[in-house]
């Protein structure tokens, strides 16, 4: 079990329609590989290339090569697993990393004017 939240692009969808968005969105069928942050927007890409500085992803481009974290306590335990789409980007973190990691995240959503959803609290949408 994860900590989850979801950055995603305001303009993507209002708040009465997110259940219905993230149903069809949680589904991951966009025709692309979800672990490529160029397939996102150029705000969710700033987001997430200064997110993943704090919390590196565990798989896909700048993922930490083996040698690097196999022996790092600290560093595993910040790897996080990512998925983006079109308009957003999905972080899955530790739970040991639940409170760090949400304010590190609404921060620079709040910064880069991305829009969140606390998906593992109790799914409110914070707006730029």
């Amino acid at each position: 079990m994860s900590y989850d939240i979801l950055a995603f692009d305001p303009a993507a969808v209002a708040d009465a329609d997110f259940p219905a968005w993230w149903e069809v969105q949680s589904q991951w069928s966009e025709d692309h590989s979800y672990d490529d942050p160029d397939v996102t927007t150029v705000n969710l890409r700033s987001f997430y290339n200064e997110l993943i500085q704090t919390y590196p992803p565990m798989n896909g481009p700048g993922a930490p090569a083996y040698e690097t974290w196999h022996n790092d306590i600290e560093l595993v335990s910040q790897m996080s697993d990512y998925s983006i789409g079109t308009s957003l980007v999905y972080g899955a973190f530790s739970w040991s990393q639940a409170r760090t990691a949400r304010a590190t995240f609404t921060a620079l959503a709040a910064k880069h004017g991305v829009a969140v959803a606390m998906v593992s609290d109790d799914g409110s949408i914070l707006r730029p």
